[in-house]
């Protein structure tokens, strides 16, 4: 059989990595697109069979490159976002509203099969976050201007090459005391990334155009629950103490002093909404495609790392 031709946009992050793995060894040519590609072709090209991995540089402000490569394509997958940002280019409006908008109208343009876009799941609850808005944007951008699109919805999404399990154990590890916002009550129902991996090749593989689809992991926890769970992972005991609004609000803002905040305050408005479900939509057992990784299971493979005499244990951190 014919391999298919596969582009990506952010594909060597954590996802990426993951959805290469995938696609390659299903018979799927991938051309991946990064902005240094002698940083990144290295460890995008070792993700998979490299005779079916072709690594471009290009910037996602120039159209012609960009449209060139097109060309070849039958499948777009777009993994490009920030939780937070950074200057005057890297924009929520131009990464999650224009870019993604660019990418739809070249998928329509061309005649792809499919474009398939990242956003995130509970920005239509979210009225009162940037993030939120930016996201929903890029959504309806995209559905006007291609609407065979699939936009997926995943929860908060895990692996070793996170930024969300490992910040928090290196948090847990060096903080005597641990601040629970809104008391620690959101929900969320986490999702792995092989698991997310796998609900992108089957958008693919079984040609599903739904438009918007939820994806969410087999559990919901809230904040609390999953603070707790690391702890008992790394083998630490810590006082989890509720934050009032103000106070968190306020360091926050000190946090947005730093190149890469750990907290923002447009995230600190994003945590009082349960990252769930809706209902509205499709979700990813709907589809045929149930997560299958438990939270507990797949982090434990990794959070010895942050246990005593770990890499990254506290004993490590203060004897450097």
């Amino acid at each position: 059989m014919k391999p298919k031709n596969c582009l990506i946009f952010g594909g060597s992050g954590q996802i990426g990595r993951h959805l290469i793995r995938k696609l390659t060894k299903n018979n799927t040519r991938v051309t991946v697109v990064t902005r240094n590609i002698h940083q990144k072709s290295y460890i995008i090209k070792t993700q998979g069979n490299a005779g079916y991995i072709n690594v471009v540089e290009a910037n996602i402000y120039d159209e012609k490159k960009i449209r060139d490569l097109f060309s070849k394509a039958e499948i777009c997958i777009n993994l490009v976002g920030i939780l937070f940002e950074k200057n005057k280019g890297n924009t929520f409006y131009n990464i999650h509203n224009l870019f993604p908008s660019l990418l739809s109208k070249l998928a329509k343009e061309y005649k792809l099969k499919n474009f398939i876009h990242l956003s995130a799941l509970g920005i239509n609850e979210a009225t009162d976050s940037e993030y939120a808005k930016s996201k929903l944007d890029g959504e309806k951008s995209i559905l006007e201007n291609f609407n065979t699109s699939t936009i997926l919805r995943p929860s908060v999404v895990y692996s070793v090459d996170d930024n969300f399990t490992t910040n928090f154990m290196t948090l847990l590890n060096r903080l005597p005391v641990f601040p629970l916002y809104y008391s620690g009550n959101t929900k969320f129902t986490p999702i792995h990334c092989s698991d997310l991996a796998d609900i992108i090749y089957d958008v693919i593989d079984k040609n599903i155009n739904s438009k918007i689809i939820e994806c969410v992991g087999p559990e919901v926890i809230s904040f609390k629950e999953i603070i707790e769970r690391l702890l008992i992972l790394i083998n630490k005991k810590r006082l989890l103490l509720p934050m009032p609004l103000p106070i968190a609000l306020f360091t926050a803002k000190m946090f947005e002093l730093f190149p890469n905040p750990i907290l923002t305050q447009d995230q600190l408005r994003l945590l009082k909404y349960d990252n769930v479900l809706s209902g509205k939509y499709k979700n990813n057992s709907e589809i045929g495609t149930p997560s299958k990784k438990y939270f507990n299971h797949e982090v434990k493979k990794y959070a010895y790392m942050w246990r005593e005499g770990g890499q990254f244990s506290t004993e490590k951190y203060l004897n450097k």
